[in-house]
């Protein structure tokens, strides 16, 4: 566990009255990214794709969600209303990303808003710390993307990320128990 002040947010757990564990975490949007990628450094996470939906790669960094016993997992209301956001700003755009028609800066005003649903996500989750743990996963892949949408990685595409950012989308949709997440077609 990384703990100390060298962190760039400040993080508190808290334990409500059903046991559940809500994790407090103050992190300015711009931070998400760089934080994402020292945990996911620090703790030796492996990840690993499913791309055998579709002919095409969903992003460069694999990995590897996994059921609870055979079930999805359980969300709460703030997690379903920000997948449920970026799956709208996607859906948006889908056939313009597909059709490799976008022009990369109108995958900018995107990244900013898959950032700040994660931002949201992130501040207002309330999940069993297991299901948490597979949740970052997905974050992790929605960061990342994000980061080459908006053009911050210079060997990657903006579709190469928004590509990514649909992979995460397929993976909560595939792991997460959210009966009213509409998914993005492509």
């Amino acid at each position: 566990m990384i703990t100390g002040s060298i962190l760039p947010y400040h993080h508190q757990s808290i334990h409500t009255e059903n046991g559940r564990l809500k994790m407090s975490i103050k992190l300015s949007t711009a931070l998400i990214p760089f934080t994402l990628a020292a945990a996911l450094a620090v703790s030796g996470a492996g990840l690993a794709a499913d791309t055998a939906v579709h002919d095409h790669d969903h992003g460069d960094t694999p990995f590897e969600l996994q059921l609870n016993d055979g079930e999805k997992w359980a969300i709460d209301a703030p997690l379903a209303k920000a997948m449920g956001d970026i799956s709208l700003v996607m859906r948006g755009s889908i056939d313009a990303i597909h059709e490799d028609q976008l022009p990369a800066t109108e995958y900018v005003p995107l990244a900013e808003q898959i950032n700040d649903s994660v931002a949201y996500m992130v501040e207002n989750c309330e999940l069993q710390p297991e299901a948490d743990a597979q949740l970052h996963m997905i974050i992790a892949q929605l960061v990342t993307g994000a980061d080459k949408m908006a053009g911050n990685n210079v060997d990657a595409t903006p579709r190469g990320g928004a590509v990514q950012v649909l992979g995460a989308l397929e993976g909560y949709e595939r792991y997460f128990d959210d009966p009213d997440f509409v998914a993005v077609i492509h």
